[in-house]
């Protein structure tokens, strides 16, 4: 009987050891206010345990937007609790997901059973915090399915479209705009911006920093900018797009992999997935610069792309613009298509650019 104990015991014990956090999680993050009820955010947890370490992105709908980032925290499994430093969620009270952020941590502990796995737990405000920003309470879920990686959004999707749009840092491209390789147009500009992008007939971005893009799309759901658009003849920026194309065709590019899409718009986002050390870089859709002077950090730099129907292929590559402190420059690429999620881990230089191939599902 002793022996039966013992053994019981251990295998008690290598079963909680065995358990992993790694997985996509999904639910409804509440805050623990009065009133709050109708503000409750979409959140989703896709995470990756190595040893007691786990890595990856949480990411969330409030409101009229989206925002993500990629995180680092610990796991211990004789507890079976997570922590997840310094996290940026809106304040609660905002009327949009660009206002007021709130750091927090998450703690949360791991439930399994036969029938699911669950983290319950909380976003806890940090102490110089705590009399503004009220607790966030949440009860994850599993996502258990190998094809699915985005069940949050594939649950809410029809609520999400009644009121989602792109926010304004965000850019909108439509890849039927994109001009052939080789030939840049001229320019969109307003006053306020540093950077404006290539423009492709009627439509175009306009590129500033991370924080500062603006989106201009003929026949699309962008939002208009505040500030009056001016077209310019753009000479100065013109010259440096011209470079850009020469100075990423003198360099190798690697295809990295193909994805097969359905859908005929995704939303493509960068991350730094290593230590933030001044990653700088330009995308180009198709050979042709449409985002430039970008630094990758924690938070996502989102691309919403417009697949053309005609075309069977859209290219999207990362040139590095610098190599940060430690090189080569590395990011993470996710592409959400729907449902599906994909991540793709990069790498470039001053001699090698990379590349993602997406392709249309033939139906």
């Amino acid at each position: 009987m002793r022996l039966l104990l013992i053994f019981l015991l251990l295998a008690s014990s290598c079963f909680i050891q065995a358990q992993t956090v790694t997985g996509s999680w999904y639910g409804l993050a509440e805050p623990n206010a009065k009133g709050s009820n109708t503000n409750n955010y979409l959140t989703e947890l896709i995470i990756k345990q190595k040893g007691n370490a786990v890595e990856g992105i949480f990411g969330y709908y409030f409101r009229s937007g989206y925002q993500s980032y990629y995180i680092h925290g610990r796991y211990n499994p004789k507890t079976r609790t997570l922590t997840i430093k310094n996290i940026p969620v809106a304040f609660y009270k905002n009327r949009d997901i660009d206002g007021i952020e709130c750091p927090m941590d998450l703690e949360a502990s791991l439930f399994v059973s036969k029938l699911q796995s669950k983290l319950t737990g909380a976003f806890i405000s940090q102490e110089k915090y705590k009399y503004t920003c009220p607790q966030l309470n949440f009860n994850y879920t599993l996502d258990i399915s190998e094809k699915n990686q985005d069940s949050l959004i594939r649950s809410n999707a029809t609520s999400i479209k009644k009121y989602w749009k792109p926010r304004d840092e965000e850019l909108v491209i439509n890849t039927k705009d994109i001009p052939a390789a080789g030939h840049v147009v001229e320019t969109i500009a307003a006053p306020a911006f540093k950077d404006s992008a290539v423009v492709v007939k009627d439509s175009v971005a306009m590129i500033t920093d991370a924080a500062a893009v603006r989106t201009v799309v003929k026949d699309s759901v962008a939002m208009t900018p505040d500030a009056a658009v001016v077209k310019t003849p753009g000479a100065d920026r013109k010259k440096e797009l011209e470079k850009l194309v020469v100075d990423f065709e003198k360099r190798k590019t690697i295809l990295k992999t193909e994805i097969e899409i359905e859908s005929d718009s995704v939303r493509i986002s960068f991350y730094d997935n290593g230590q933030i050390d001044g990653d700088s870089i330009t995308v180009f859709i198709n050979k042709m610069p449409v985002l430039t002077h970008q630094r990758l950090a924690e938070k996502a730099l989102n691309m919403y792309i417009a697949v053309d129907s005609s075309n069977t292929s859209t290219e999207i590559t990362m040139f590095a613009e610098n190599l940060g402190i430690y090189p080569p420059n590395t990011a993470l690429m996710v592409i959400t298509d729907g449902a599906k999620r994909t991540e793709v881990f990069l790498s470039s230089s001053l001699k090698q650019n990379a590349s993602v191939v997406l392709k249309r599902k033939t139906r």
